[in-house]
């Protein structure tokens, strides 16, 4: 994979003069970011990018599955590819402007970017709505809403909107929950 490098590069403006901007890297297709975005999610600021490789791969390694990170619905996403091609895939990540890495040199985690987190944070309030289909369809009434609550603000509020949004009343009964 061919990774622009984010340095300085000469753009010619409209007078005719040059001025230095970063240059953009390109974004990976839009279901490997997702996939990407969507491994992350589950270890945001406790995992780096070594876990977030071995989740994308599908690794077997005992940690992994003692965490339960092969729950993860990218879990073994980029199976056909070796560590290091996902290694840079996830490196392009973090050059684009999706994820950063944070903390002490040592053991850095991985956090989402302001970007990264707008597009994540539909997605999983995406999964909470399917969820909630999901048992709609199977008749099934959880007896609490507790899973909900040390969640996001900003993700629940959309997910709350995406609720009304359908104008589905079968939703009712779990919002009085």
């Amino acid at each position: 994979m061919d990774i622009l490098e984010n340095d300085w590069v000469p753009i010619e403006n409209e007078r005719g003069s040059f001025e230095y901007m970063k240059r953009r890297i390109k974004p990976l297709p839009d279901d490997e970011l997702r996939a990407i975005l969507r491994a992350a999610d589950d270890i945001i600021a406790e995992g780096g990018r070594t876990l977030l490789t071995k989740i994308l791969k599908g690794s077997k390694e005992r940690k992994l599955l003692e965490l339960g990170l092969d729950h993860n619905p990218s879990y073994g996403f980029y199976r056909h590819l070796t560590l290091d091609q996902i290694t840079e895939k996830v490196d392009h990540m973090i050059q684009s402007g999706f994820l950063k890495t944070e903390g002490n040199w040592k053991f850095p985690t991985i956090i989402f970017t302001p970007l990264g987190w707008v597009i994540e944070k539909d997605r999983r309030a995406e999964e909470f709505v399917q969820e909630w289909d999901r048992w709609l369809d199977n008749n099934v009434t959880p007896l609490n809403m507790e899973y909900l609550k040390d969640r996001n603000r900003a993700m629940i509020f959309l997910f709350l909107y995406k609720i009304l949004c359908s104008r589905d009343n079968r939703y009712i009964p779990f919002l009085a929950l």
